[in-house]
């Protein structure tokens, strides 16, 4: 297959997928006008009902603009062989092929932070502030887009140049030892996201001694589910949405709530979050998703092995599709990561239906010790107060939900329906 044949097929990739998107879109659009089913009746007032319409509309609008933003973008890039430079710009600097792969992984993405700043910025001070959820400032805009695009770089140098020195060493058995490098980077993450990461973004303050904290430690002992880290994150600096989540490994783990969480629901509604929180660590919903991620990169890296070829010589054809003479590790892996897209989307549906059901099962757990009725409340809350798409459409939540609607979460509490028929 020629670099020729290659190029056009990742254009058509590319170009379908964003249609796909649009036709799902669509879909979406038309299905979010439909009169609201009878469990989520009243959840809305009238005004509430146009505001959320509204905000449905504009994000939206919103989507489509990015997405053509980003299609037009991508194949200008590609058209007009710009990787072939960002290549030479890395190799400029006279580095070994670890370090200049690593400079041009950088660059690259640097150009598409700097494109997707702007409309970042729109999305928190334009739409989310006209609808009364936004309360970032534009310091604080600057510095998280700043320590994001810092942690970005770290961590794609570093994994990239390791990759590609693991390459160098070991040719298409690459994947081998690649593979425990990134499987550590993961298992890392996991652990110390809340005690190393979100320090860096929010102050995080042991719950104090109270009624919630009571009411949560109480539950956590009955269902024999240890916590000792309860923590409030000041979620209200930056939105006026809630969440709750757990994070962490082992020893490591925390319990995260958002001050606004804190603030909009009693304490029963709290702990009915915590406990479908429990539900997934009691599960082991956390550790079957590290293994299913784990699995699908050594899955990915040992394909990617297959269309590299030898470090020598390496893959002239992958690294001619952006418009390079030089074989290279970084181009090569570039085009094969566009090629991978429908695997990558048929992997992604599949995730999403397994992450559905861990979220039918942490619901189950709940509702199995006494907190149904009060998480069934705490939804409907967090779904309001968010503007949520209560009709969302079914084949754009099976291809793009990770969690079930509303309705459908409802349903299944009150043993209406099963996961089966819900999920397809």
């Amino acid at each position: 297959m020629t670099y020729t044949t290659l190029f056009f097929i990742i254009v058509a990739f590319i170009v379908v997928e964003t249609a796909w998107e649009k036709y799902l879109d669509h879909r979406n659009r038309i299905a979010s006008t439909q009169p609201l089913p009878k469990e989520v009746e009243g959840l809305y007032s009238e005004d509430e009902y146009r505001k959320q319409q509204e905000y449905f509309a504009a994000n939206n609008k919103f989507g489509n603009f990015t997405d053509i933003v980003s299609l037009s973008v991508t194949l200008i890039l590609l058209f007009t062989f710009a990787f072939k430079y960002i290549d030479d710009f890395a190799r400029s600097f006279g580095f070994s092929e670890p370090w200049t792969a690593a400079i041009f992984v950088v660059a690259t993405n640097l150009i598409s932070d700097v494109i997707s700043i702007p409309m970042s910025a729109y999305k928190n001070f334009v739409i989310e502030e006209k609808f009364g959820f936004n309360k970032m400032t534009v310091g604080t805009f600057i510095g998280d887009t700043i320590k994001n695009m810092l942690i970005s770089m770290v961590l794609m140098t570093v994994v990239v140049a390791a990759l590609a020195y693991v390459y160098q060493w070991l040719g298409v058995n690459y994947w081998i030892i690649g593979s425990v490098i990134l499987a550590g980077i993961m298992i890392f993450f996991m652990t110390f996201y809340t005690s190393v990461i979100l320090p860096l973004f929010n102050k995080m303050t042991p719950l104090e001694d109270g009624s919630l904290r009571t009411a949560i430690e109480e539950f956590s002992n009955k269902t024999g589910f240890k916590i000792s880290d309860i923590y409030i994150i000041d979620g209200s600096k930056r939105s006026t949405k809630a969440n709750a989540f757990f994070s962490g490994l082992g020893s490591r783990k925390r319990i995260c709530l958002y001050d606004t969480l804190k603030n909009k629901m009693t304490d029963e509604e709290i702990v009915a979050v915590l406990a479908h929180e429990i539900g997934h660590q009691k599960c082991k919903h956390t550790t079957k998703q590290l293994a299913l991620g784990i699995l699908n990169m050594v899955f990915i890296l040992f394909l990617s092995s297959l269309f590299l070829g030898d470090p020598e010589t390496g893959n002239a054809d992958l690294a001619a599709v952006f418009g390079s003479e030089t074989p290279s590790f970084h181009l090569s892996l570039y085009a094969f990561m566009l090629l991978m897209s429908p695997i990558s989307t048929v992997v992604g549906w599949l995730v999403n239906i397994l992450t559905r059901k861990y979220e039918y099962e942490a619901d189950a757990f709940a509702k199995k010790h006494g907190m149904g009725d009060e998480l069934v409340s705490a939804l409907k809350k967090l779904s309001a107060d968010s503007l949520s798409n209560l009709t969302p459409d079914s084949l754009f939540v099976s291809y793009h939900y990770s969690h079930p609607t509303l309705v459908q979460r409802i349903k299944a509490i009150v043993g209406k329906a099963n996961f089966l028929t819900l999920n397809f």
